[in-house]
């Protein structure tokens, strides 16, 4: 019998991301962190709604993610909370965003963390930013949903 692909743990979510973009495309990245920060990741101290993502001399880093540190962390090791972290993608696919996010508009943003396979992966999205509009279109969209449940309930009981 072959075993079906776990699918991954998630560790936290960016919410604030789909109301302020639109994703045109998704990639997962590696993450490369200290030993403090997986152990933090372990236990669920991160905070991902202000991070983004950055292309400097063709590597991509994760700004912003803030990690808070157990304390039970190193005696030895001063754990910054919002250290820059690098993501871990192949060559040909940064090169690809690169040209991407040179064009009018897009950017990298952090959906989530997740574990593969014992290892944290960033997944990051090519996004669009969202208009006001477009803002208010998500939130009315939002709300029928809600009245359309609330309704419901109410005419099951």
């Amino acid at each position: 019998m072959s075993k079906k692909p776990e699918a991954p743990a998630r560790i936290a979510d960016n919410k604030k991301a789909a109301f302020n973009y639109f994703f045109e495309e998704r990639y997962e990245a590696g993450m490369v962190l200290q030993g403090w920060e997986v152990k933090a990741l372990r236990e669920g101290k991160v905070q991902l709604t202000d991070g983004y993502v950055v292309i400097k001399q063709g590597e991509l880093f994760l700004i912003g993610c803030q990690i808070n540190p157990l304390k039970t962390a190193s005696t030895h090791v001063t754990p910054d909370s919002v250290r820059t972290k690098k993501l871990l993608m192949h060559k040909d696919e940064i090169r690809r965003l690169i040209g991407k996010v040179e064009q009018k508009g897009y950017t990298l943003v952090p959906l989530n963390l997740h574990w593969k396979a014992g290892r944290a992966k960033c997944e990051i999205a090519l996004a669009k930013g969202k208009g006001e509009h477009d803002k208010r279109a998500t939130i009315a969209d939002r709300e029928g949903k809600r009245e359309v449940e609330r309704a419901m309930k109410q005419r099951n009981r």
